[in-house]
């Protein structure tokens, strides 16, 4: 009669040791069965570890980046006062001239908003340089401004330093303007600006590129390794955007929306600068074997650059909130753009917009309604965490009944991200009521619905790539000033 039981790679060297203890001495039989048992149960551990998912994580470096959660475009060129979109570089660097420019204004402006980064387009597609650089005649040490003595750059740097922000820098690729675009001279001319850009200017946190070319791109082919490593050797704390990294990520529209559901962990093989399909940028890849997060980039305005005919079209606060909640709410960064206007300032529309969405954010999220028992879950500390396995539940208590339309979530991101969807309930007095049936969380899931009256919760885990580690749970009452015309 057999005996039945799980036979496992353990139970099988078991069964070997029994076997060849027939035609063993008791003592030599006793060593060998010691020795293929543990032998056994260790090959059995690691049968059981290869089918845990191997998940990518990111950087220290990366993880400070997200939570930054708001940053700042500024688009200041030429085209400021072309009233163009892209200059095609035969601007003279004479229509330069922005009498009032205050950068200390652009970033306490940013700094109000809650912006922690400001991100300049030291040079746009048209080639004209916004530092007096020594690579090119086609610059601001050629134009009125300062009489050819300025320096926006540095301004910008030091406003930013002086408020506490950090800085970041745009410096396009394609030239439109420079003779020896579409050559392979021209890699080297890039890196020479790059390098400028790197060792001038202090700390530089975020480098942007893009992949895009024009009409005098002929066969030009981007070094995008080489700049990239040149980052890495000079200011090895900045994150490298691109549509696909290495660092961060283009979203995949410049909407201000990222993927109801968006991983941040990719898989770039095959993608490159302008060669990456927006679909699979915009909700990430769960089996990527990169961590590489979102960047949700959007203008204020209907353009990225300045025009005095859009001074009337500013997004309203409530519209900047609602990009709030489609880009940090879904495990992104929002990268919002405001144009400085042909004076050098930001206008006054856009500044008071800036403060007004900042605002409604406080109101919002100022009070947290969680009970004081579920500490580790209203630290705001990523490593002190509830641990959850697929299927398993958590109750959260209020601290009293109360009545909310926000739910705030966040993951232990620095061990990867693992939840793939999930529940919610709320208890009224008998029994349990789904409310909210969602997908990834990440960073960040911000949940809007309408108001529910409680005392608790129950969240459960529906599907998740390794064990959870939940490491925030907050529920809010929106500003009465967010539901506004937006």
């Amino acid at each position: 009669m057999l005996h039945h039981k799980p036979y496992t790679k353990a139970y099988a060297f078991q069964d070997l040791g029994v076997f060849l203890g027939g035609y063993l001495t008791s003592n030599f039989q006793i060593i060998m069965k010691r020795q293929l048992l543990t032998l056994g149960f260790a090959l059995a551990c690691i049968a059981t570890q290869a089918q845990t998912p191997t998940l990518p994580k990111p950087t220290a470096t990366q993880v400070a980046w997200q939570q930054l959660e708001t940053t700042a475009f500024l688009h200041f060129t030429v085209n400021t006062f072309t009233d163009k979109e892209w200059g095609d570089g035969s601007e003279s660097p004479s229509i330069f001239n922005p009498t009032q420019l205050d950068a200390r204004q652009w970033v306490k402006a940013l700094k109000a908003g809650g912006f922690k980064m400001a991100i300049l387009t030291a040079k746009h597609h048209d080639g004209f340089c916004l530092w007096p650089s020594k690579y090119t005649e086609h610059s601001v040490k050629n134009s009125p401004y300062k009489n050819g003595k300025g320096d926006i750059v540095k301004e910008v740097a030091q406003a930013c330093k002086e408020f506490g922000l950090k800085f970041g820098v745009y410096l396009s690729p394609w030239d439109r303007h420079e003779a020896s675009y579409g050559t392979d001279s021209y890699n080297t001319y890039y890196k020479n600006q790059l390098k400028e850009l790197l060792t001038n200017y202090g700390e530089i946190s975020e480098v942007w590129f893009d992949g895009a070319k024009g009409e005098n791109a002929k066969n030009m082919e981007y070094d995008f390794k080489g700049f990239w490593q040149l980052v890495k050797t000079l200011q090895p704390k900045a994150v490298i955007f691109s549509d696909a990294g290495p660092d961060v990520r283009w979203v995949g529209n410049e909407e201000g929306s990222a993927g109801e559901s968006c991983w941040a962990s990719l898989n770039p093989v095959g993608l490159a600068p302008g060669h990456a399909d927006p679909k699979y940028l915009n909700t990430g890849d769960e089996k990527g074997q990169a961590w590489i997060p979102a960047e949700t980039d959007v203008s204020i305005r209907p353009g990225w650059f300045w025009h005095e005919k859009e001074n009337t079209k500013v997004r309203t606060p409530q519209n900047l909130v609602n990009l709030y909640y489609q880009s940090v709410g879904r495990n992104s960064l929002l990268l919002l753009n405001i144009p400085p206007n042909n004076k050098g300032l930001l206008e006054v529309q856009d500044v008071a917009a800036l403060q007004q969405f900042r605002a409604i954010l406080n109101e919002t999220f100022a009070k947290n309604l969680i009970h004081p028992a579920h500490k580790k879950l209203s630290d705001k500390a990523l490593n002190t965490f509830i641990p959850l396995k697929e299927k398993e539940s958590i109750e959260i208590a209020l601290k009293q009944e109360s009545t909310f339309d926000r739910i705030l979530l966040q993951e232990n991101i620095q061990t990867g991200q693992r939840i793939k969807s999930f529940v919610i309930e709320y208890w009224d007095k008998d029994s349990w009521h789904p409310f909210v049936n969602s997908t990834t969380v990440g960073h960040k899931r911000l949940l809007r619905f309408a108001p529910i009256k409680t005392t608790k919760l129950r969240l459960t885990i529906q599907e998740a790539l390794a064990p959870v580690e939940l490491a925030t749970f907050g529920i809010y009452k929106a500003s009465a000033k967010e539901i506004e015309q937006k």
